[in-house]
């Protein structure tokens, strides 16, 4: 089964709430799947499974998680299959459930348990075919680049002003601003927070010259620890992140000074927490999606290695992850990014030409967390690897994500 949470922003660009995607089976693999088995397991509800399994807070603390359901699994026993609050669920349905009287009814029922409701790939000519669907839905999914969405924004205003408007597939941040100006929309949703940037026009802030300093540290050979630990002293966030880590590591607290904490840690994990530990500074004045992403992609590329045969390669892999969005967050091209904090070989290869033995891992990771589920099948089947062990990648990664956060509180 493949899972993929989606973010939805405000115009703040502060998540807001997340879309669970799946798919229950590789197509590629098991070609049955398209005919006579294509109803198995339809019953269940795919995205209350992860819910269910990981703890609502894990995947969208204090957020509503948007579920995807059929034409078939909306009359399961929903309630059954998940614990979680009801008012923080949001069924999401779309074009393949009729405005028959049947599911209307249904919709009430899960209505009146307390779940909330939303629509997606509604063209305008269905608006009025739906009208009872509409009269019990909160959230309504526009697509920007499949409809009229200012009209379509008219529309639902006028007719049904309690519900609120999402505008979804924005690809650019320049899309993002002309939809926001033009106001009335609840979330925001496409790939326009991670596009990447192309021109060199921007300075990088003065306060995360220190960070690159560091980063330019550690990802030299054999760096020298009493180096590193003298940057780290110039930024007191850092000092006492590791600080407070060490002395957690240690029986006999009260380790003080930054060298000789950073000797206790060790170059290898020193250069590991560093990594991390700066993307967090250093990321700082983007969206919080942008760091959790960066994040999730390096556990999730470390947990892939090995399945992909790249065992030994775990540490390039994470390092992969965790830079892969460096260039939205210096506001520079990749490659004069990746040259102002010395990554070389296989990751550089990887990140700026989407060559060498770490690209595979990076094209379907890449693949994966935007639920493009036909690629992400076929690479599979190229690669002749399961599909489980992709998910369950994903899955811990997310559970490390979570970790990782409630131990910076």
């Amino acid at each position: 089964m493949f899972m993929a949470l989606i973010p939805l922003f405000d115009e703040n660009m502060a998540v807001k709430a997340y879309s669970i995607f799946s798919q229950k089976d590789n197509f590629f693999l098991d070609p049955m799947m398209l005919g006579t088995r294509q109803n198995d397991g339809a019953g269940a509800v795919e995205g209350l499974e992860l819910i269910e399994k990981m703890g609502i807070e894990t995947l969208s603390e204090e957020k509503e998680i948007f579920v995807p359901v059929t034409n078939i699994s909306v009359f399961s026993d929903v309630e059954s299959q998940c614990s979680a609050p009801h008012d923080r669920i949001v069924f999401l349905i779309d074009n393949t459930i009729p405005p028959i009287d049947t599911y209307v009814k249904r919709l009430q029922e899960l209505k009146e348990k307390g779940y909330k409701l939303a629509v997606r790939k509604l063209s305008i000519q269905d608006f009025e075919n739906y009208r009872e669907v509409l009269k019990l839905t909160d959230y309504v999914f526009l697509n920007n680049k499949k409809v009229a969405i200012d009209k379509a924004k008219v529309y639902f205003g006028r007719l049904y002003p309690e519900i609120k408007l999402c505008a979804g597939g924005i690809e650019t941040m320049q899309i993002f601003e002309t939809l926001k100006a033009s106001g009335g929309y609840q979330f925001y949703e496409g790939e326009f927070y991670r596009v990447p940037v192309t021109k060199g026009e921007h300075k990088v802030a003065p306060l995360k010259v220190n960070y690159i300093e560091l980063l330019n540290v550690v990802n030299g050979e054999n760096f020298e620890l009493t180096e590193a630990a003298d940057v780290i002293s110039r930024d007191t966030a850092l000092t006492i992140s590791l600080l407070k880590m060490v002395n957690r590591m240690t029986v006999n607290a009260g380790i003080t000074t930054i060298r000789y904490a950073a000797a206790m840690l060790g170059q290898k994990e020193l250069k590991k927490w560093i990594n991390t530990a700066v993307v967090n500074e250093l990321y700082a004045d983007k969206p919080s999606e942008i760091t959790r992403l960066s994040l999730l992609r390096a556990k999730f590329a470390e947990y892939l290695a090995p399945t992909f045969g790249l065992k030994q390669n775990a540490d390039e892999l994470f390092l992969m992850g965790l830079f892969s969005v460096l260039d939205v967050i210096l506001e520079k091209p990749m490659e004069e990014a990746l040259q102002m904090v010395m990554v070389a070989g296989d990751v550089r290869e990887a990140l700026l030409f989407g060559k060498g033995k770490l690209a595979p891992v990076f094209e379907l990771m890449t693949q994966y967390e935007e639920a493009n589920w036909p690629e992400v099948s076929r690479q599979l089947l190229l690669a002749r690897m399961d599909a489980e062990p992709v998910n369950e990648a994903y899955v811990k990664a997310l559970g490390w994500y979570r970790s990782l956060m409630e131990g910076g509180k």
